[in-house]
C-alpha cells in the first residue's frame, strides 16, 4: 500500500496508515526522497501513530531516511510512536538518532518550524 505524502508549505507529511513490507519500507524511502528534492522541501514529517510495530529494518530505513533528507537540507520528524512501541524499541535496543521524534503531527510540524526558524515555531 503506498504511503500518502502531501506538501503542506515547505514540508512534506507522510502518514503511514498500515503496516509495511519491507519492500514498501523501500518504496516509500525512495519517494519520499524525490519528493523532498523535487519539492526543495526544508521538513519532513513522518506519522507512525498506526503502526503496532517498529522492527529492526523499518527503524534503520527511518534513520537512513532522516540522514539523507538532512544532506538535502530537509530536517525530519517521527511523530506518533505509540507507547508500547517506544517501550519495545527501547527494550530491543533500537534507536532513531538521526532523527527527531515528536508526540503528534501538531508538535511534530511546531518543532520543524522551531528548527528552521519558520513563523509559529514556539506555537504547540
Amino acid at each position: 500500500m503506498a504511503v500518502p505524502i502531501l506538501k503542506q508549505g515547505p514540508y512534506l507529511i507522510a502518514s503511514i496508515q498500515s503496516p509495511l513490507s519491507d519492500g514498501e519500507v523501500l518504496e516509500f524511502q525512495q519517494r519520499l526522497l524525490e519528493m523532498v528534492s523535487q519539492h526543495r522541501s526544508r521538513g519532513v514529517v513522518i506519522d507512525v501513530e498506526a503502526m503496532d510495530v517498529i522492527d529492526t529494518y523499518s527503524a534503520r530505513a527511518f534513520e537512513l531516511l532522516g540522514r539523507t533528507a538532512s544532506l538535502r537540507g530537509a530536517e525530519t520528524v517521527i511523530v506518533g510512536i505509540q507507547p508500547h512501541v517506544a517501550y519495545a524499541m527501547v527494550r530491543f535496543g533500537l534507536t532513531l538518532d538521526d532523527v527527531h521524534t515528536a508526540l503528534d503531527l501538531e508538535e511534530g510540524i511546531a518543532l520543524l518550524n522551531g528548527l528552521l526558524n519558520q513563523p509559529g515555531g514556539n506555537d504547540v
